[in-house]
């Protein structure tokens, strides 16, 4: 890769974090919900049942047994409402969908779940949390075929993280990895910083068998890396069930 295109690629990289930034306080009033509980089956049936590429709103509603890919893969997979809770976090939204196209992290430009899986997933499943403070979570997860398939996907994800460790003075980037160990799950999160070396948030890459999946807290959310490390587990022990 050229120096020109290393460039123009970590240019994407921030151009997507501010986007994502300056979308986030519309995000919240068109959420407009009270009450703190999780993404349901109702919400990701409806993301199941549109056409390819749709995405549904689900608002919170007690937790349920959520509804799953053609595959088996779905929302029950993913983070949930009572894992925040514990973490000092309020959710007030999320947006389900199980088509692989949501973006993966403030890392990876636009490149999607879809994209780093050549499409060869046998199932998807992906959720942006809103939050009643200045933060959002994004998890996008994949099922492989095989063993080996996860394994290489996990370490595309890996990858991905690790080219925004080393940053230019002034810009976010990601800390040195952690090692999470959980009952059928491995994983690693890594602590985000912003331009002057505070702490913001942080990203986790997650495995556990065939499944494989990218959580990612930004927006300078109300927590420090304890919370950020208590998320990451709990969405490892979710990928896991």
């Amino acid at each position: 890769m050229t120096e020109n295109q290393t460039v123009q690629q970590k240019s994407v990289r921030r151009n997507r974090v501010a986007a994502t930034a300056a979308c986030f306080a519309a995000a919240l009033i068109t959420v407009g919900v009270a009450g703190t509980q999780s993404a349901t089956a109702e919400g990701a049936a409806r993301s199941a049942a549109r056409p390819a590429g749709a995405t549904a709103t689900a608002t919170p509603a007690a937790p349920a047994p959520a509804a799953a890919s053609a595959f088996g893969l779905g929302s029950a997979a993913l983070v949930q409402s009572d894992d925040y809770l514990r973490q000092g976090l309020n959710p007030v939204g999320a947006t389900v969908a199980l088509t692989g196209r949501q973006g993966l992290s403030g890392c990876s430009g636009e490149e999607t779940m879809r994209d780093l899986t050549k499409g060869k997933a046998t199932g998807y499943a992906s959720v942006t949390w809103t939050f009643d403070t200045a933060g959002q979570l994004t998890e996008s997860a994949a099922s492989a075929p095989t063993g080996a398939e996860a394994a290489a996907w996990e370490q595309r994800l890996v990858t991905l993280v690790q080219a925004c460790q080393n940053e230019p003075a002034g810009h976010w980037y990601y800390g040195a990895a952690h090692a999470l160990t959980v009952a059928g799950g491995t994983g690693r999160w890594y602590p985000a910083h912003n331009g002057d070396g505070a702490f913001s948030g942080g990203v986790a890459v997650l495995r556990s068998g065939t499944r494989v999946a990218i959580v990612e807290l930004t927006g300078r959310p109300a927590v420090g890396p304890a919370s950020v490390e208590g998320i990451a587990t709990a969405a490892l022990k979710r990928l896991s069930s």
